[in-house]
């Protein structure tokens, strides 16, 4: 029988601790730092985060920054040659909306308004949206990356063949919107840590014995 969120997240935060949720209240920079994370390390995407904020004084220069010159400032980040005219379109968008770089407004809007135009910007997807909303804003949305899907799909929380879309809206509907933060945190440290892609270590997992992925013969997604 599948586990619940709950029974889930109880037994995951015994195992890495109960995270607490800090919204640092910049949009603009969670939106840029989750275009750069997009299919490569937390290490890889933050050294180029770094290198990005240490060479342009603001926003507006990135915005405007030869791409070629962009491009090589983030490389490190990997895929630099897409990351970089995304974020600068995207930059482009943020701009004719909130020339100051303000995006509190998406504080004060009804969710779905806001998610909406994030979702509107190029290339933003429901993940990235829901990343500027939840760390950001402190806003009820569940960011599901590769490893909260992978996780999910395991435990049975989402069918096998679901889209990274459709897991957003499963999911969502699913855990209490109040647990979006502890749900997301403690998935992605528990596909990190011990229920990896290639290699779980089902003996080590809390979760193992209501797990319908660790039976053998059972075909773990993922």
């Amino acid at each position: 029988m599948t586990p619940d969120p709950e029974t889930i997240m109880a037994a995951l935060a015994e195992l890495y601790g109960e995270p607490v949720s800090r919204p640092h209240g910049d949009a603009v920079a969670e939106l840029v730092l989750t275009v750069l994370s997009q299919n490569t390390s937390d290490k890889n995407s933050g050294r180029a985060f770094v290198q990005l904020m240490r060479r342009y004084p603001d926003w507006d220069a990135i915005a405007e920054a030869p791409l070629d010159e962009l491009i090589a400032t983030i490389q490190t980040g990997g895929l630099a040659q897409q990351k970089a005219p995304r974020i600068q379109r995207i930059l482009e968008s943020v701009r004719e909306r909130a020339p100051d770089w303000n995006l509190a407004f998406l504080e004060e809007e009804p969710l779905e308004e806001a998610r909406a135009w994030l979702r509107g910007l190029p290339g933003v997807g429901p993940k990235t949206a829901a990343c500027v909303l939840l760390f950001a804003l402190g806003r009820p949305a569940l960011p599901v990356d590769t490893h909260v899907e992978r996780v999910a799909k395991r435990l049975g929380l989402v069918p096998p063949k679901t889209t990274a879309e459709q897991a957003h809206e499963r999911l969502e509907a699913l855990v209490p919107p109040e647990e979006y933060y502890r749900f997301h945190m403690l998935l992605i440290k528990h596909g990190r840590r011990t229920c990896a892609s290639r290699a779980p270590r089902c003996e080590a997992c809390p979760l193992q014995a209501a797990c319908p992925s660790s039976v053998p013969g059972a075909g773990a997604a993922g």
